[in-house]
């Protein structure tokens, strides 16, 4: 404000000196004229200082600060000095908001990205980066990587050089993590460290390892059952009585029964688990479904076992036959294999609060509490041995669980050793109708 008062003052004594002393000039006295001349001069040379200092004190200033308002050549010069201020103040806009977007989009990635330079300082760190190595880009921007992440295997890829190929790094600061780890160079002397978390990756191929393992485990014993006594008999058929001749008969169907199973559990579970849409909406009438279960419970438990129905509410529930069947059916089968001869199980459904309830309760071996977690998993067995005796495949809790899993049910399990189990199985309000 004071400058552009000076400016306009040094422009009025200007116009007053030439008016005053021009008729001087011309008329009266050359001496004086040369006065007016010098004076005028000087006024000017003041005035072009004035600006000067303007403009000095303008360049010394924030970057931020208004390009002053001059006069004449002046304002020529500040307007296009303005302009080019507009320009970069625009420019650098555009720049803030790019970096701003690519900051942005590093931020959204699903990989951990850490910008380090060739002196192995941090200089950025991105959000999921610091949840794989339990780091702070508030803290720890500008500190030594290697300092940070002190992993042998880490220290030794980077000391490599050779970052062609991804290293698997475990064991780091956050527990359960699997990281796949690559280094990019970029820039000058720049480089970024990539962070991709496989840990479900590596649970999902030890899930498939353990799979094939257990699958070849299952169908081995029945084929060497069923190739051993095949042979004897091949070989040398005359050789056995006729009660041996049947006995290994026998044992050959029920080792084949048994491959049958487990190929058909297979397959129902890789057909629910391959089956990403919704449960088949049916109406299913209960009564009739426990009533066949039942009639099947009893053909295994061949008067070994006291089964009994109850059926409390008669009721329709929402769904796919089929995989209900195959879900009540293997709870049913599992209470009448695990529980000893003179044993008892229940089976009931009920509607409590509107929500329904197939209960199978028996008074068989127990479950010990540190196994109950695991029941659901593929071949999953609390004892093996038994297992083999009672001919279960290992997979009707699992196919349990996706069935209930894709009629959003829930399953409970309540056990005590040597006094039996209890499995609940609940329906929502919507899937019931009585």
């Amino acid at each position: 404000m004071m400058s552009e008062v000076w400016t306009r003052t040094l422009w009025l004594l200007l116009v007053i000196v030439g008016l005053v002393f021009a008729p001087i000039t011309l008329f009266v006295d050359p001496l004086w004229g040369g006065l007016a001349g010098i004076s005028g001069l000087l006024l000017v040379l003041i005035w072009h200082l004035v600006h000067l200092s303007q403009l000095m004190v303008w360049l010394e200033g924030p970057l931020n600060n208004p390009v002053p308002r001059g006069r004449g050549l002046w304002e020529i010069a500040f307007a296009g000095l303005h302009r080019r201020v507009r320009i970069r103040l625009g420019q650098q806009q555009v720049i803030a908001e790019t970096l701003e977007r690519f900051v942005g989009a590093f931020q959204a990635l699903p990989d951990g990205v850490i910008a380090f330079n060739r002196h192995r300082h941090i200089s950025w760190i991105n959000a999921r980066a610091e949840k794989h190595f339990a780091l702070s880009a508030a803290v720890d921007q500008g500190q030594a990587l290697t300092n940070l992440i002190r992993h042998p295997d880490f220290i030794t890829y980077l000391d490599a050089g050779n970052f062609e190929n991804p290293l698997i790094y475990r064991g780091g600061r956050v527990d359960g993590l699997t990281l796949m780890l690559q280094i990019i160079p970029y820039g000058q002397d720049q480089n970024l460290l990539v962070s991709r978390d496989i840990s479900q990756i590596e649970r999902i191929e030890t899930m498939r390892r353990d799979f094939i393992a257990n699958v070849s485990h299952e169908l081995k014993t029945p084929l060497t059952v069923v190739a051993g006594f095949s042979e004897m008999l091949a070989e040398d058929y005359d050789a056995y009585g006729e009660a041996e001749v049947k006995h290994f008969l026998n044992l050959i169907c029920e080792q084949n029964a048994r491959m049958q199973r487990l190929i058909e559990d297979l397959l129902t579970l890789s057909s629910l688990e391959s089956d990403s849409s919704a449960a088949k909406e049916e109406r299913v009438e209960i009564e009739p479904m426990l009533r066949s279960i039942l009639a099947d419970a009893l053909a295994l438990s061949a008067g070994k076992h006291v089964i009994t129905l109850k059926v409390e509410t008669p009721s329709v529930l929402d769904g796919c036959a089929n995989e209900l069947r195959s879900a009540f059916g293997n709870l049913t089968t599992n209470a009448v294999r695990y529980t000893p001869p003179g044993g008892r199980i229940d089976l009931i459904w009920r509607v409590v609060q509107g929500q329904g309830e197939f209960v199978v309760a028996d008074t068989g071996i127990g479950i010990q509490a540190n196994h109950i977690p695991r029941l659901t998993e593929r071949f999953y067995r609390v004892d093996r041995s038994r297992s083999l005796e009672t001919g279960g495949t290992g997979l009707g809790l699992a196919i349990v669980k996706h069935v209930l899993m894709r009629h959003h049910a829930t399953l409970e399990i309540e056990s005590d050793p040597g006094q039996g189990s209890r499995f609940t199985v609940r329906f929502s309000e919507r899937r019931v109708r009585s």
